[in-house]
């Protein structure tokens, strides 16, 4: 059989991969959908539908034992009653983790892991009691003589061979019983007949340990049947062998033995040879979003996503330059009032950034995947975890076509599973405590996601026994993490957020799911990289909500822009709450903080910048205070004039520029001016160990870290 070229090859095994995961994540799903329907006829086909894709699929890239194993299992599916239909859901999602690590293994070229134990839970099932049973040892004998099962890979091998005009042949060569070694005994028949022709397939296949008295040869050879005989002759070794003439019609599944001798693939659906590679190799999905099957492989284009990065940082260079040229009118204007080429260069700046937005929302549009991509790993998890916790809990989805930047989907699937986990393991309680709670014996987990404003919330919701402070403060406390005076300063909000804490554990001893100290710790880091906030609702009894808030994308904000000691800062426009001017005179001190009475409430405030020297003069110094919502708390941050809003486009900034987590990124101006854009969740936890040390909200100089060297686009690298 001739290959594609290795290129071609490449590029349809990694085609392969992508398909694949969707369809074991497919596989999943349906055998969990068959857990709670034992038997139901339509998930068994909806179930044997994506084995068949899948073995299809490997088949065509060359994965031999993949394609083979997902066969044996197919044909357990096909069957028309299965006897042991209860245990088919847990053999598929024991499958489904076999198909997983041998794609891994595939995919990284590792050695494959062992699938002995699965191969024996499929025969099994497909003969449930008949281990030690002598009669149907001889029934499962007499079966295997009358069915020869060729692996899709070689049912190919023997379509292209047909395809080519080889004369084809099936070889039944049968074996002395008294042969001592069978497997040498296949070996020796298949070197025989690669002597006089090309051995496209063989059954029992070449390392098998199958107990079978015969073996199964499809041959391409212009030798005649005599000679094809004559040199399945070997003393002690066969006994008699038959050749039939091999007649592929179409796609195969099995091959069967007629009684005339001769043998030929019988047809699944109707197709020709040349046909067959294209059926069971459909084009599959792209990365950035999953194409029903319908729409066909012209209506998909595979793009990879470094590409679409590409061109999303080509936009943001674009929009700088809209500000560049805004700029420049403004002086234009400016300098010349009255020249008719105002109105004209106004306009055509109008066009231009009409047809910019539109690019950009383009662009965005298609890094933009639904949320459910994630949200579909959990039901499995939630139930192996529940399984071995002894709980019964249910899984509620909502908003799972919530759109989310690619990037921060994949960046957030680490946390949202050590919340998942943590729900099923300490949230919800074992049936007994629940029952005597007044609750039902089975616990709910709800996943939640929806838009508000430009950012999206993630929600982890359980209806255990909430969290007890009191418990996290006392945890803390005895792992060293705050001190006894720390604690005691400690409002609820700031004691829940301790169990964010690297190290903290409540747990009271070590096992699978707890008790290491790692793992909630991982949900604050990765947040405050991705510019995004968690929060925690809790109720005694009534159970726990982690609320997670993420920016839709990372490479382009509305921002507002303001001044301190004559530096130019931005934050996300969305943090800010509201905007409010006061004098210094106004500013209080309650327990060493910086307070303002803001109509009926009082502001905590975190000064950014030096404090003025008191005096009169001092006193009546005009200062604005921005105040930020960040989850449950709100406090004020004090600067020294505004600038305005801006769409800005976040560069990085390399790691010898900027020596402080405060600054989380950087962006150029239309007048070629840099702008540091702060990092909120490193000011938010800034001033919350300000408040638990007692050092209070008068940071002076908070930001003086910060290198005022950074005024060159050469400090600033690609789109973050």
């Amino acid at each position: 059989m001739t290959g594609p070229p290795e290129d071609r090859m490449t590029e349809l095994r990694q085609l392969f991969f992508e398909s694949a995961a969707e369809l074991v994540q497919n596989l999943n799903e349906q055998a969990m959908q068959l857990e709670k329907s034992p038997g139901d006829a339509e998930s068994i086909r909806s179930l044997r539908r994506t084995v068949h894709t899948l073995k299809g699929d490997a088949a065509a890239c060359g994965f031999r034992e993949l394609s083979e194993l997902a066969h044996e299992f197919e044909d357990v599916l096909g069957l028309e009653k299965t006897a042991a239909a209860a245990a088919v859901p847990a053999i598929a999602l024991r499958a489904a983790d076999v198909f997983s690590a041998m794609l891994d293994a595939y995919r990284e070229k590792k050695k494959l892991p062992s699938i002995h134990s699965l191969r024996e839970e499929i025969a099994q099932l497909a003969h449930p009691g008949a281990l030690g049973t002598g009669e149907n040892k001889e029934k499962k004998r007499v079966s295997s003589r009358q069915v020869v099962r060729w692996s899709e890979y070689e049912q190919l091998a023997i379509a292209q061979a047909a395809h080519e005009g080889k004369r084809l042949h099936h070889v039944t060569v049968q074996l002395d019983p008294n042969c001592g070694m069978p497997i040498a005994a296949r070996q020796l028949v298949r070197i025989a007949l690669a002597s006089v022709g090309e051995v496209l397939a063989l059954y029992p296949g070449e390392g098998s340990r199958e107990s079978t008295d015969r073996v199964e040869v499809a041959l391409a050879s212009e030798k005649s049947a005599e000679q094809i005989r004559a040199k399945c002759r070997i003393p002690t070794i066969t006994l008699q062998a038959r050749v039939g003439t091999l007649r592929p019609k179409a796609r195969a599944r099995t091959t069967t033995a007629p009684a005339d001798g001769s043998s030929e693939l019988k047809p699944e659906m109707g197709t020709t040879p040349a046909d067959l590679a294209a059926v069971e190799s459909p084009v599959p999905p792209t990365k950035e979003a999953v194409a029903p099957v319908s729409t066909g492989p012209d209506n998909v284009l595979r793009v990879d996503a470094e590409r679409i990065d590409s061109v999303l940082n080509l936009v943001g260079e674009l929009i700088l330059a809209k500000s560049m040229l805004q700029q420049t009118l403004l002086e234009f204007t400016e300098r010349f009032a009255r020249d008719p080429l105002r109105g004209k260069f106004s306009d055509a700046m109008a066009f231009q950034a009409r047809v910019l937005n539109d690019l950009q929302r383009s662009v965005m549009k298609i890094r933009m995947v639904p949320v459910d991509q994630l949200f579909r790993r959990f039901p499995r998890m939630v139930r192996d975890v529940g399984l071995r916790c002894g709980k019964q809990v249910e899984l509620v989805v909502k908003g799972g076509d919530t759109d989310l930047d690619k990037g921060i989907l994949d960046a957030i699937a680490e946390p949202l599973t050590h919340l998942v986990r943590n729900a099923v393991g300490h949230g919800i309680e074992p049936v007994e405590e629940r029952a005597r709670a007044g609750k039902r014996a089975q616990g709910m987990l709800r996943l939640n996601a929806y838009h508000q404003g430009n950012q999206v919330v993630v929600e982890v919701t359980d209806d255990g026994h909430g969290i007890d402070a009191n418990k996290v403060r006392q945890r803390a406390l005895s792992q060293g993490l705050v001190s006894a005076e720390q604690a005691a300063r400690l409002t609820e909000g700031e004691t829940l957020e301790l169990i964010f804490r690297p190290g903290f554990s409540t747990a009271t001893e070590i096992t699978e799911l707890s008790g290491r100290g790692v793992g909630l710790d991982v949900v604050q880091s990765v947040l405050g990289r991705l510019k995004g906030t968690v929060q925690i609702d809790t109720e005694a009894g009534r159970g726990t909500t982690f609320r997670l808030r993420l920016p839709l994308t990372l490479a382009i904000i509305k921002a507002l822009l303001f001044r301190v000691e004559q530096r130019l800062y931005a934050i996300p426009l969305n943090a800010v709450a509201e905007i409010t001017r006061t004098v210094e005179e106004h500013i209080h001190q309650v327990e060493h903080y910086d307070v303002l009475q803001l109509r009926n409430e009082v502001l905590p405030l975190l000064r950014l910048g030096q404090a003025p020297e008191p005096g009169p003069a001092s006193a009546r110094h005009k200062v604005f205070v921005l105040v930020i919502n960040s989850a449950d708390r709100k406090f004020g941050l004090i600067v020294d004039a505004l600038v305005g809003e801006e769409e800005l486009v976040i560069k990085a900034l390399d790691d010898q520029s900027i020596s402080t987590d405060l600054v989380s990124g950087a962006s150029i101006l239309g007048d070629g001016r840099v702008v540091l854009i702060l990092n909120l969740t490193a000011l938010v936890e800034r001033f919350t160990r300000a408040r638990t040390d007692g050092t209070g909200g008068r940071l002076a100089g908070l930001l003086s870290s910060v290198s005022p060297g950074i005024q060159a686009r050469g400090a600033v690298g690609g789109t973050a």
